[in-house]
């Protein structure tokens, strides 16, 4: 059991890097391939909401078929799309591969969930969630500063095929040594639409929809946008920043976990770090050209409070029947990433829509899109928030 664990939080890591290499990578593929941060966007949240479609049929395969061969199958996927991606001649081949690596990557944060939920105690779920977002995080650390190194040594191309051969590897080792828990004796059919009948998780669904689009949107995207528009800096730099952001998100992911034990609340935890994440928005939004290292310090509390998922993916599993983790958290998480993957899409087309016309030498500062870009992640959570208020608060 450890070592299949093991296999599906290596596999985790990979997830996390997926979703964030691209605002290291955007220098070379501008130059490369002539994509733009609109395109790339794009391109973002096309792995994004690959990864959410397929929340459906991983959560019926989990309770069909066990985490072994889902996690294995979808992830040798991943691989495939990877080795695509080292081979891409333009914007829409990574478009393409970028969708089979968010497919490919779908099973395996639920599949660890799914034993842990099925294996261990009710009262460790939250925990043992923040763990393994906590360490998978390192893959968030691994597409920051050491990508930069890595494409500056051998190029982006053989890094992306080292990663599609790393990928089918651990694929092939979750399917050496991933057990499967016993099967549930079922008397009690279930359905998406008797777990979309339940009151108590609407407020849940809502909120794992706004908590995770912000932090994900700025470190798997937009930073490296952001730092090279606003001020200039190269893919070393945006690597030592996005390092910093990513360090916060981990140091959050473990911090969350035990607070709910200690304060005797998931509802009201989640609340106020959320609020506060919503206050560094607004921050970076107010002094989004500040010299200095102001602007770093509200994007790591960003990514800091913004690391409320295993919490809120542990307050949604307090409410699931026994029959249904499968299907039940699957859906969870398909709210956060399907939000996360049209938040990438939308704000694509805002950056494009607060960009001056350099032809119409307007006198707009670099700033703007941006500005708009972090008063629309504000807003979008302030609404999650106020939805969230309604939630009924359960601990294990």
């Amino acid at each position: 059991m450890r070592l299949g664990l093991a296999a599906l939080i290596l596999a985790y890591v990979l997830s996390q890097f997926y979703r964030a290499f691209l605002a290291v990578l955007t220098p070379v593929l501008a130059a490369d391939l002539g994509a733009t941060p609109e395109s790339l966007a794009s391109a973002s949240g096309l792995w994004f909401l690959a990864f959410a479609l397929m929340q459906i049929p991983v959560g019926e395969a989990l309770d069909r078929f066990g985490p072994r061969r889902t996690a294995s199958i979808l992830l040798a996927v991943g691989g495939v799309g990877a080795g695509l991606f080292a081979a891409a001649n333009g914007p829409g081949m990574i478009n393409i591969a970028m969708i089979l690596i968010g497919a490919g990557c779908a099973p395996v944060l639920m599949a660890s969930y799914y034993i842990f939920a099925r294996s261990f105690s009710p009262a460790v779920f939250g925990t043992l969630a923040g763990v393994v977002i906590g360490i998978g995080s390192l893959g968030n650390i691994a597409a920051s500063l050491p990508l930069s190194a890595a494409v500056e040594a051998l190029g982006w191309r053989a890094t992306m095929a080292t990663l599609s051969g790393l990928t089918l590897f651990i694929a092939a080792v979750i399917a050496a040594l991933v057990r499967d828990p016993e099967r549930v004796s079922i008397t009690q059919k279930g359905s998406l639409l008797d777990l979309l009948r339940m009151p108590a998780l609407w407020p849940v669904l809502v909120m794992m929809a706004a908590c995770y689009a912000p932090s994900a949107g700025l470190r798997g995207l937009w930073a490296g946008p952001y730092l090279a528009d606003v001020f200039g800096a190269d893919a070393q730099r945006i690597g030592q920043v996005t390092l910093i952001m990513g360090l916060a998100m981990v140091a959050g992911n473990f911090a969350y976990g035990p607070l709910d034990r200690l304060l005797g609340t998931r509802k009201w935890l989640i609340f106020g770090g959320n609020l506060a994440m919503v206050a560094c928005l607004l921050g970076l939004a107010a002094y989004a050209s500040a010299p200095g290292w102001l602007p770093v310090a509200l994007m790591a509390g960003a990514g800091l409070f913004g690391a409320s998922f295993p919490m809120v993916m542990a307050h949604g599993r307090a409410f699931l029947p026994p029959h249904m983790v499968g299907r039940g958290v699957t859906l969870i998480n398909l709210f956060g990433i399907g939000a996360a993957g049209l938040m990438q899409i939308a704000t694509g087309r805002l950056h494009s829509a607060f960009t001056p016309d350099p032809a119409l030498l307007t006198s707009a500062p670099p700033a703007t899109p941006y500005v708009a870009l972090f008063l629309f992640y504000a807003a979008f959570t302030s609404a999650g928030l106020l939805i969230y208020l309604f939630a009924k608060d359960r601990t294990d």
